[in-house]
Formats: C-alpha cells, sequence, structure tokens
C-alpha cells in the first residue's frame, strides 16, 4: 500500500480489501476542505453535457480507448458512461472519495496510485497528457443527479470495486464560516468477486437525473413554448422555431408526441437509421453545411435541439480526430487556400507561403514542430453515434464575396519567462494554432477562438478573441481559431475548466499573440481582395451599365467594404436571360411569375424597366433582404418594385 496516502485512507482501504462485501461496506462521509471546492456539489457548470464532458476526459486520463456514453434519450432516466481504460484500485478508489478538490494526478501519490505515468506525473500510465488536474471531475455529475455509482475494475484483480454515493447540496450546509472541514455528502463502497479476471475499466452509472436535466435535454422550454401559444398566430411563430433536427418528444406514458403541425411520431435526425456510427456524425455534420446556403446565419440552436447540440459541443471539447483532417496537417499543394505564416514580432507582417509538392503539409511549411503522437486511439461513442471534431475546412460553399478561397494563417510561440521566478511565471508556455478566414463561418457558434490544452477543450469559441477591442465587427464573424497548448496556460483554467483568468501570466501572452495574428490576418486579408477585385473589376468593366452599375457599385462598396461581388442575378422568361459574369453565385428568377405580381391594368414592362429591376434585385442581394423572404414573398416584392416603375403607364 501506498506510504503516501492518510492513515484514515490506508484503514479504509484494508477494511475494503478484507471484509468489505455489499451487506458489510465502508460507509463514510465525502469530505473536502476548502468551501469553494465544496460548491462542486451544487454544479459549477453550465450545461448537462460539461459533467458528461468532465466524465468522458476522466475515462482519457485512464488510457481507455473507448468511451460508450448512454443517455436513454428521450428519457433522460438513467445516464451511464462506460470506458476500457486501467481502472481504479481500491486504494486510488479512497483517495478520490475522501479528497474532493485533492487530485493525485501529476503528483507522486499519483504514481504510487496508478494513475500516473511511473516515469512522468504529467502523463498517464500509456503516455498521455493528463487533461484532469483539479480532482472534481468525478463529481461534476452533481450537475445531473445527486446520487451516481461507480463501478470499477483493474486488470488481473479478481475482485471489483462498486460505489455508492450521494452528494449533499452546499446550500444544506453551515453558512456561518468560511474555513473547516465541509461534508459533500456520503459514499458507501464495497469489492464483489468477477468472473473475467483480465477486464478493466470503469462505469459510471447515473440514475434518478434532476428533474431540471431532464427537462433541458429534452428542450422542454421550446415545446412548452409551443404547448402555451394562446393564439393561432402565436402558434404558427412559435412553430418556426422548432429545429430541423430533434429526437422527438414524449408524453407522460413515455410515448412519442405527434408534430404540432400533425405528422405522427415526431421525430427527425440527421443520420438515417442503418448509418454506421462514423457515417451518422458525418452526416450530422453536412446538415449544418447544408443549410449555410441562401442562409445569413446559421445557428445551431435553429438546427438542432439541445441533445443534438449536446453531442456536438462533446465532440468539439474532447480529443479527437477532426471529421476530415486538421487543417495543419492538409497539404498546401493544390491552390486551394491561400497559406501565411505569422510573425511573432508586433509591427510585421505576415509572410504567404507556398509549394506545389503535394507531401508538403500546412505545418512542414510554416516549420511548426511534427504533431505529437498518439499513444494509442480514442473513440467515443454517444448512444451509438461516434464523435469527431466538427470543423471543415475544404469544399466550402460558395459566396459573393471577392475572395472564393479561403485564408490560412499559421504560427506558433514558446515564451520561457527567463529570469522571472516560476511562482509569478507559472512556468514555460508553448503553443501553436491557426487563424481560419472564411466569408461565412457556419455554424456562427464556431466564429472566434477556441484554445485546447493536450488536445481538450471546455471553453469551445470565445468569439471575442479574448476581448480583441479593434473595430473589425464584420472580419471578426469570418475567422475560426484554434490554439494548441502543448505545456502551460493549465493554472490560468478557473475552476470550472470553461474560462480562464484573464489575468494571468499565460492567458496575457497568448491574448498578445492572438490579437497580433488578428492583425497580421486583417492586413492580408485586406491587401489579397483589393487585388482579386481590381482583376474582377476589369474583366466586368466592360458589362456595367455606366451609371446604373455604378450605384450598384456604391451600394456594394458601402455595405461589404468594398470587399463583395456584385450578385448575378438571373431574370428567365420572355426569351430573355441575364448570365453570369462574375463568378459569384447566380440567383434565378422567372420575370413571367414576377409580371403575375403586377396589378391588373399594365402592360407589359419594357427592357429598360427589366434592366432597371436587375439593378435593384442587385442591391436588395448586396444588403441581404432577399435571403429573409420566402421566394413568393422575393417574387411579390419584385413585382410590386416593377409595377411602381410602370406606374406611369397606366392606361
Amino acid at each position: 500500500m501506498s506510504p503516501l496516502l492518510s492513515e484514515r485512507d490506508r484503514e479504509l482501504v484494508d477494511k475494503l480489501r478484507e471484509n468489505a462485501s455489499q451487506t458489510q461496506p465502508v460507509d463514510e462521509a465525502l469530505k473536502t476542505n476548502d468551501r469553494v471546492i465544496a460548491r462542486v456539489t451544487d454544479g459549477i457548470y453550465r450545461q448537462p453535457g460539461s459533467a458528461i464532458r468532465e466524465l468522458v476526459a476522466n475515462a482519457y486520463d485512464a488510457d481507455a480507448t473507448w468511451v460508450s456514453v448512454k443517455t436513454d434519450a428521450p428519457n433522460f432516466s438513467r445516464i451511464t458512461v462506460e470506458d476500457n481504460g486501467t481502472g481504479m484500485t481500491p486504494e486510488a478508489v479512497i483517495h478520490l472519495l475522501g479528497n474532493i478538490g485533492g487530485s493525485a494526478k501529476r503528483t507522486e501519490l499519483g504514481q504510487e496510485l496508478d494513475i500516473a505515468s511511473s516515469t512522468d506525473p504529467n502523463t498517464s500510465p500509456g503516455g498521455r497528457k493528463l487533461i484532469g488536474k483539479l480532482g472534481i471531475g468525478i463529481f461534476s455529475v452533481s450537475q445531473l443527479t445527486h446520487s451516481f455509482q461507480i463501478i470499477t475494475k483493474t486488470a488481473n484483480d479478481p475482485y471489483r470495486t462498486v460505489v455508492l454515493v450521494n452528494l449533499r447540496q452546499f446550500a444544506d450546509g453551515p453558512t456561518e464560516s468560511d474555513t473547516g472541514e465541509f461534508q459533500a455528502g456520503r459514499y458507501r463502497v464495497w469489492r464483489e468477486p468477477t468472473d473475467n479476471v483480465e477486464t478493466h475499466g470503469t462505469t459510471i452509472v447515473l440514475t434518478a437525473i434532476r428533474p431540471q436535466t431532464r427537462d433541458s435535454l429534452r428542450s422542454e422550454q421550446l415545446w412548452g413554448a409551443i404547448d402555451n401559444s394562446m393564439s393561432r398566430e402565436e402558434k404558427e411563430k412559435t412553430l418556426t422555431t422548432i429545429p430541423k433536427y430533434h429526437i422527438g418528444r414524449l408524453d407522460s406514458n413515455g410515448l412519442y408526441l405527434d408534430d404540432p403541425r400533425g405528422r405522427p411520431e415526431f421525430v427527425n435526425l440527421p443520420w438515417d437509421e442503418h448509418d454506421s456510427p462514423r457515417e451518422a456524425f458525418s452526416k450530422m455534420v453536412e446538415s449544418v453545411w447544408s443549410a449555410v446556403q441562401g442562409q445569413a446565419t446559421v445557428k445551431l440552436s435553429g438546427i438542432f435541439d439541445t441533445y443534438l447540440q449536446m453531442l456536438w459541443n462533446l465532440a468539439l471539447a474532447l480529443p479527437l480526430p477532426y471529421i476530415e483532417t486538421n487543417v495543419l496537417d492538409e497539404s498546401v499543394a493544390d491552390d486551394w487556400a491561400y497559406f501565411y505564416k505569422l510573425s511573432n514580432k508586433s509591427k510585421e507582417a505576415a509572410q504567404q507561403i507556398q509549394s506545389s509538392d503535394p507531401t508538403i503539409t500546412v505545418r512542414e511549411l510554416a516549420g511548426l514542430t511534427p504533431p505529437e503522437s498518439d499513444q494509442s486511439p480514442f473513440k467515443i461513442l454517444v448512444d451509438g453515434v461516434e464523435l469527431s471534431r466538427p470543423l471543415k475546412f475544404r469544399n466550402l460553399p460558395a459566396t459573393q464575396h471577392a475572395l472564393k478561397k479561403p485564408m490560412i494563417f499559421v504560427g506558433s510561440l514558446r515564451q520561457d519567462f527567463k529570469g522571472i521566478d516560476q511562482n509569478v511565471s507559472a512556468g514555460p508556455l508553448e503553443f501553436e494554432g491557426y487563424l481560419f478566414w472564411t466569408p461565412k463561418v457556419a455554424p456562427t457558434e464556431h466564429q472566434g477562438v477556441l484554445v485546447r490544452i493536450h488536445g481538450a477543450s471546455g471553453t469551445l469559441f470565445d468569439s471575442t478573441f479574448f476581448n480583441y477591442q479593434v473595430s473589425e465587427t464584420t472580419r471578426r464573424r469570418q475567422i475560426s481559431c484554434e490554439i494548441f497548448v502543448k505545456q502551460g496556460l493549465e493554472a490560468a483554467l478557473n475552476i470550472d475548466r470553461e474560462s480562464f483568468n484573464t489575468a494571468h501570466p499565460h492567458t496575457v501572452v497568448l491574448t498578445r499573440w492572438l490579437h497580433n495574428a488578428l492583425r497580421q490576418l486583417t492586413n492580408a486579408q485586406k491587401r489579397q481582395a483589393q487585388q482579386v477585385r481590381g482583376a474582377t473589376r476589369i474583366s466586368v468593366q466592360r458589362d456595367m451599365d455606366n451609371r446604373i452599375s455604378r450605384i450598384v457599385d456604391s451600394a456594394n462598396t458601402l455595405r461589404t467594404d468594398g470587399e463583395g461581388v456584385v450578385p448575378d442575378i438571373y431574370f428567365a422568361g420572355s426569351n430573355r436571360k441575364v448570365m453570369s459574369t462574375s463568378g459569384g453565385i447566380a440567383q434565378t428568377f422567372d420575370l413571367d411569375r414576377i409580371v403575375q405580381e403586377i396589378p391588373p391594368g399594365l402592360v407589359s414592362p419594357n427592357l429598360g424597366s427589366v434592366r432597371k429591376l436587375e439593378a435593384i434585385t442587385k442591391v436588395l442581394s448586396i444588403y441581404g433582404v432577399l435571403e429573409q423572404l420566402t421566394p413568393k414573398e422575393q417574387e411579390n416584392l419584385l413585382g410590386s418594385i416593377l409595377g411602381i416603375m410602370e406606374a406611369d403607364n397606366f392606361e
């Protein structure tokens, strides 16, 4: 037994190993000596998915190669998280339960308990860089329930260890003091013989899920708004808020309710029942990008219900492979993007990089260090769907922007804080990252910067880019950025692991680097857009119709800061058509149907009026007006405008 365990923990381990059974378990209080840590039993995380994320992170730290999460959707009466990791010895279990907030990871004790490598306490026994640190991950389930079960076993142990935990709400404790020892609940633990000695892993079983958690995962707020609609008009309006994809809803008897519009068993998932686990999630990602065409913005909340959003965010946060390829490991040879290397000096510009060698990656061209080799694969299935990082970089939908290719800015930094006491600097900081510019980021939740520490993140995308103050509102909406931290920054994480201490030295350095990178991106993107726009303007100048074209161009310059291409408009019908010249997205309108929207009594519009209508339609498209209307409303709007222009021709 580890000599580093406390005397009380050693006594409990002896009792557990020698005598404890289900009829005579070890029954003890969960304790913590820090009132702030005690708050974990009230749930410090913002969403139910955050608690599941922490349990999966624990499995990763235990060298699991797969994790299976079953949520019992759409009931959500029971949630299980099972992994094939190393499992926990009785010593590790007792220490965990008796030391909330006192993680043994990254310590000599962690090595003694076999939860860290014997050669490096900062890595798992299998060599993975550890994600967890604070020792509260297992108790994140308080976000979901106040009681749960742990079943864990190490290889070659003929017994498994079973724990029943009942958490106490912090609000129920004494409030007269902020110091001293607090009870976070109680646990009961025992050992059971098992037939398969070689198996190993841990299963967390959550029952009695909190009503508010079930309501959240079921999107009850959304469905309730529809049910409570008082008038027909109000109900029709709320029906439009139903996300395209959802898991449906159940009645009090556990039966699927019909669609509010009348369709039976109202369930609509982005994948088919026969799809493989990997195909299912791939279709989920494609469903987002297929929604981009013709939409001003694409939000997850408009496409997915709360449950499907949870799957998406879990896929973003955890150390998983990309749905396609990490942009740093993409080839640069086939001219699919503009590539730049960022400078770490404040007044220097990003330098464009190129190569015709298809074997050269972005990482190599930018001079970044080789990727950290994975010690073992890691796979996560949630209700049979295999998650991957839902980030795409190639073959994105075309837009009206002058630049038809994305721009990728790559850089890295190592700060050793030489001459500064480590207690002040928190040691070296090393990271690499990319900034990906594209005219339309989808979903909008990916606008911003996401920071990964050893491949994992709890923060998701920060749309403020760490409070970037420069007025670049439009351009910031066109940037998605990931920063991969190889060393440091962990001390800057707040207790919820979903935000950073902005005053921490590592956060300050990372923020300064990011803001410098944004400045370089902005300058390079403006220059590139001007070059492309100039070339486009020359090629289409001969086709412009003097004053009308200049008016449209002026509106385009004001609206898009000169970076957009005037939209291509087709008016088909009556033996005429306007052909595409700019290479942008062409939108076709049926001229005959538009004319039908003009009240009876008008003569047929002449060519001059139609050409003016073309220009007006382009301006409406530039300002995004048409995107907000249905096809029928578009035809009526254009017919009304055409009719007004023809008003002098009334007979």
